[in-house]
């Protein structure tokens, strides 16, 4: 069994307790869903911004701390259930069956279709509605407590510095588990050595493939060359080294996403292909304007896209309807810091006369203010709507 690991105290902060990945986020749900006490959730997530909760130990099936109040010192304890024998070697199965998984958990990464895979298998990885444990000292009986959930808040915060913060609540550190991708790596080459009919005494060095190429640095639009050569008409000279430049980045992220075993770009479409350029090349504004021959578009589609990318883009253009559980917990997050006069069309949470949050389908909130009669984009997409909510304010 590994060993206990310590994460030093996180110092009193304003940061948002609902997680940035997608799996800190889960976790969270987790949380929230098996609470039945939405003030102590608020309350918790004070705790966890305070600085009032100590070291935080990990260990397989337990999380522990002490949290300290004005007025007493309580005891903390988080459990989750350990994966069995069984279970794990199904999910290094998982692990082990696409180089780029390993690759990405190493770069603080969780694949979500290696969770996909998992479960398909048989093995929730995540935590569900009632997977998470709570208990305290404290004399409060609802659980979680406000410290139990201070707690648990800080435990996506680790999340989203290493995935492999959960792997070890399951049952396996770091350590364990690399050790035993590289035995069952190992022991997969050699089978398919003597399928294929390597010798068995030829060196593991040669049998093996060269080491993958280093990912290029970003190069900067000064230190191209672009010279002696007349682009097309009707393109101006001075675009060409910004369409050269935004190619030599389009081949990178491609490369980075093959090399890592990631799923590439999102493949764009002519409208939004543009408002990407105008984003990121402020000079190509007014000749994709006349393009396009949608300039005021263009120009909050750059607002959007600039704030979050594809998706502020798609909220931007496209409501949609949620599922009533996706907009609760903003609306209980929103009630319980005295938000009133909220009013809920399909994706789109106005709770000001000029205020309106929207909701793309990654679980981003994107803050929109009223200008002129125009809904506007306001601040960087967030997934906790209170801090979407205050980003311009």
């Amino acid at each position: 069994m590994s060993m206990a690991q310590g994460y030093p105290a996180f110092p009193a902060q304003q940061r948002s307790t609902r997680g940035h990945s997608w799996w800190a986020r889960a976790w969270v749900q987790a949380l929230e869903d098996t609470s039945l006490d939405a003030t102590q959730l608020k309350k918790g997530r004070r705790y966890a911004n305070s600085g009032h909760v100590g070291t935080i130990t990990i260990s397989p099936g337990r999380i522990g701390a002490t949290v300290y109040s004005p007025d007493d010192t309580y005891e903390v304890v988080v459990r989750v259930d350990e994966l069995t024998e069984a279970e794990w070697e199904q999910f290094l199965d998982q692990v082990a069956a696409r180089a780029g998984h390993i690759a990405a958990l190493l770069d603080g990464e969780m694949p979500h279709d290696l969770i996909e895979a998992a479960e398909a298998a048989g093995v929730a990885f995540l935590p569900g509605i009632g997977d998470l444990d709570p208990s305290c000292t404290c004399d409060d009986w609802e659980l979680p407590c406000q410290h139990a959930a201070g707690l648990s808040y800080q435990v996506a915060w680790l999340l989203d510095s290493d995935p492999f913060v959960l792997l070890h609540l399951r049952g396996r550190s770091r350590e364990l588990l690399l050790d035993q991708l590289v035995a069952r790596s190992t022991g997969q080459a050699e089978v398919e050595d003597e399928v294929l009919g390597a010798p068995a005494d030829v060196p593991p060095a040669i049998r093996e493939l060269p080491p993958l190429p280093v990912v290029p640095r970003k190069v900067l639009l000064e230190e191209l060359a672009v010279s002696g050569i007349e682009p097309p008409s009707p393109i101006a000279t001075g675009v060409l080294p910004m369409l050269v430049l935004d190619a030599s980045r389009r081949a990178r992220s491609l490369l980075i996403a093959l090399l890592n075993g990631t799923p590439e770009p999102q493949p764009l479409d002519e409208w939004q292909d543009a408002v990407r350029l105008a984003a990121d090349f402020p000079e190509l504004l007014t000749p994709l304007a006349e393009a396009t021959g949608r300039a005021t578009e263009l120009g909050l589609g750059v607002q959007a896209w600039r704030y979050g990318g594809v998706a502020g883009l798609d909220v931007l253009e496209h409501p949609w309807q949620p599922t009533p559980a996706e907009l609760a917990r903003a609306r209980t997050d929103l009630l319980a810091e005295e938000v009133e006069d909220i009013e809920v069309t399909g994706n789109r949470v106005t709770v000001r006369p000029d205020t309106q949050l929207r909701l793309d389908h990654h679980g981003n909130w994107h803050a929109y203010r009223l200008n002129e009669q125009t809904w506007t984009p306001a601040a960087p997409a967030s997934p906790d709507p209170l801090i979407a909510l205050t980003l311009d304010w």
